[in-house]
């Protein structure tokens, strides 16, 4: 059936699945995480499932330019979450998303997880900071301190929590004035 309006379904671009692969490349199946960076224990992560948008990132080539940026993860029936990240590419018009799966590392309740979008591959997924009340925000570190998100439930943080999140980075030694702050307006 012909439509007017355009196609919007949702496409496997080669620049997302380049995002993905670097992400698994350079991660090297390293599940690790810093030195001297201890992940959130008391996890509930029921409570943790859902959308998170992405607040700042330090940015690599897998997901530059990306605008609107979501991660969402729900629980599996084999007790692994599955992960779905989009992302909307301004500069081809189309949205981009990969689907990958985590696994915890040390128990549901420690926030140590490796994640895989290409497996055998899988990377470190560190949650170093957590609204423990809410599940308003979080801190996602992988491996080394080259990765960092701040992530929210909702596309705006209160500046307060998120210049909070930034001193507790840099306190941890990452490189916070290379954050790349995520545009989360109207598209287009």
């Amino acid at each position: 059936m012909p439509h007017s309006l355009p196609d919007l379904r949702i496409r496997r671009a080669p620049v997302f699945l380049a995002w993905v692969s670097c992400l698994v490349l350079l991660a090297g199946c390293d599940t690790g995480i810093p030195d001297g960076v201890d992940p959130v224990t008391g996890l509930d992560a029921e409570r943790y499932l859902g959308t998170w948008y992405s607040i700042a990132r330090l940015d690599h080539s897998f997901e530059r330019g990306l605008t609107q940026v979501t991660a969402e993860y729900t629980m599996r029936d084999d007790g692994t979450i599955r992960v779905v990240n989009r992302g909307y590419d301004p500069e081809e018009g189309e949205w981009e998303e990969a689907v990958g799966r985590a696994r915890f590392m040390e128990g549901d309740t420690v926030g140590r997880l490796r994640v895989s979008f290409f497996r055998p591959f899988w990377g470190g997924y560190n949650i170093i900071a957590l609204d423990r009340e809410g599940y308003e925000y979080a801190m996602v570190s992988g491996p080394d301190r080259s990765y960092l998100w701040i992530l929210a439930r909702h596309p705006d943080l209160d500046p307060v929590i998120a210049d909070s999140l930034v001193q507790k980075a840099r306190e941890l030694e990452f490189p916070v004035d290379e954050l790349t702050w995520i545009e989360h307006g109207p598209i287009p």
